[in-house]
């Protein structure tokens, strides 16, 4: 259970970081709302990552957080932000994804 909630922590991680990417392209009343989103999204993704390492370790658990939010920020920014996917920024997404899961098999 508590791996579902680091991988849902890793999605508001996501979260967060794409609503700074739109509040930096807004102004105005419009960056204020994504704003506000970036501390929602900040919130729920602390307490989920302090919820799964009351079981997993803390090593483990902040490598797999920073892992899911980065592969998902990188594929937000390729997809919405129009950001390049050459072929060596998808090799080493590519690692990190297995490293992510390499990281879940050996932990205990």
């Amino acid at each position: 259970m508590n791996w579902i909630l680091l991988v849902i922590a890793g999605l508001f991680e996501v979260g967060f970081a794409s609503c700074l990417g739109k509040a930096k392209e807004t102004t105005g009343i419009t960056s204020n709302y994504w704003m506000g989103g970036f501390f929602v999204c900040l919130t729920i993704s602390m307490i989920l990552l302090y919820k799964a390492t009351q079981t997993l370790p803390i090593g483990t658990a902040y490598a797999v957080w920073t892992g899911v939010g980065a592969v998902g920020t990188v594929l937000v920014g390729i997809f919405v932000f129009k950001e390049p996917s050459d072929f060596w920024r998808l090799f080493f997404l590519t690692t990190l994804i297995a490293s992510i899961i390499g990281l879940k098999f050996v932990s205990h």
